[in-house]
């Protein structure tokens, strides 16, 4: 187990070993750390070695020159300079930001980017200030469209956010499909099985094993098959995928630039790096925002009222069970598994730094 603080403290040294500015370390920490603490490891301090992997490749610029190359008063194009993801997604949230306190809506299309940790970061920017956030991202070029064979899209997560008064935040995170890779990417790693209907084989057959995703199988879209509605989450995919891709000038489907190592580049580009939606709203753009609040304070307790069925004991609020999971880790610590534990080991002595090797 490790504090919070401790690998607060590493991860930002990581990122000033690879040549990131202290500001721009501390945006990346950030999103990891946050990750760790909502329970989304899989988008945490196991993605280290993807990044430090980027780095030794050419493949990320730890200096970018963030730049808006398009704009009217309520939207923007932004070139993130291949930076690193999480330095783009909030310099893009805070220009959404920026527009939407000046015209009441802001959305940003960004090109040229990288992989961003998890999509709830950003929504989560936009309540601070009593707006609406949307977050959205293309990725790997993992999953099968329903009824196909071939990586082409991405598990490109949806989240929004929606600020209340007394309740905890709406804040709703989710791939397009019914696991995040990264999960499987843990779950490879701790030698386990996967549900049925997540993945699929190089021939389409069912799989449980993740490791199958190194030798040509595909993630499946959410729902799994068409009885039970993967053409819905196939179309949820392709809309995140149109929006950050086609839209922003960025790769879009089996072109977007491959995070994991697994995956070779594709020879042929459509656009420029991966690509992100954002989006900002500001309340009283539609109605006092207090007004709106207390509405949705009212709104919660009206849905956790609901009956649960005989196994649970509530009803839960997109946002809740990971506000749960960041009480629980700031005073437990936060687990790291024994995979990731070496390859962060190992990545640290590479750059001179002190981790320690903990159960």
């Amino acid at each position: 187990m490790y504090t919070y603080e401790y690998l607060k403290d590493f991860t930002q040294q990581f990122f000033i070993k690879m040549g990131c500015s202290d500001i721009d370390a501390a945006i990346s920490t950030d999103v990891f750390l946050e990750a760790e603490l909502r329970g989304f490891s899989s988008h945490g301090v196991i993605r280290i070695r993807d990044y430090f992997n980027l780095w030794k490749s050419g493949r990320v610029n730890v200096n970018p020159n963030i730049k808006i190359v398009h704009e009217t008063p309520s939207t923007a194009v932004v070139d993130g300079d291949c930076g690193i993801g999480m330095v783009v997604g909030t310099k893009s949230m805070e220009i959404a930001m920026e527009k939407a306190e000046k015209v009441g809506t802001g959305w940003v299309a960004t090109k040229n980017s990288n992989h961003y940790g998890i999509a709830g970061y950003y929504p989560s920017m936009a309540l601070k200030k009593d707006m609406i956030g949307f977050s959205l991202t293309n990725a790997n070029p993992l999953v099968a469209p329903t009824f196909s064979l071939s990586r082409m899209l991405g598990t490109n997560p949806i989240a929004v956010g929606f600020p209340t008064k007394n309740r905890l935040p709406f804040l709703a995170d989710f791939a397009t499909t019914p696991v995040a890779n990264g999960k499987l990417s843990v779950a490879a790693k701790k030698g386990l099985k996967v549900p049925q209907g997540l993945i699929q084989d190089a021939d389409g057959n069912p799989s449980v094993d993740p490791g199958i995703m190194k030798n040509g199988g595909t993630m499946l879209p959410l729902g799994g098959d068409y009885e039970h509605g993967s053409h819905k989450g196939y179309i949820l995919s392709s809309m995140v995928d149109i929006l950050s891709g086609v839209l922003s000038g960025a790769n879009f489907g089996p072109f977007v630039p491959p995070f994991v190592g697994y995956l070779k580049p594709a020879e042929e580009k459509v656009g420029e790096g991966t690509g992100h939606f954002f989006g900002a709203m500001r309340i009283d753009a539609f109605q006092p925002a207090e007004e709106f609040k207390l509405k949705m304070d009212e709104w919660i307790d009206t849905i956790k009222k609901s009956k649960p069925t005989p196994d649970q004991d509530e009803i839960l609020i997109p946002g809740e069970l990971e506000h749960r999971n960041e009480q629980k880790l700031r005073k437990e610590g936060i687990p790291v598994i024994p995979a990731v534990v070496s390859e962060i080991k190992e990545i640290a002595d590479y750059f001179g730094l002190d981790f320690e090797v903990r159960s």
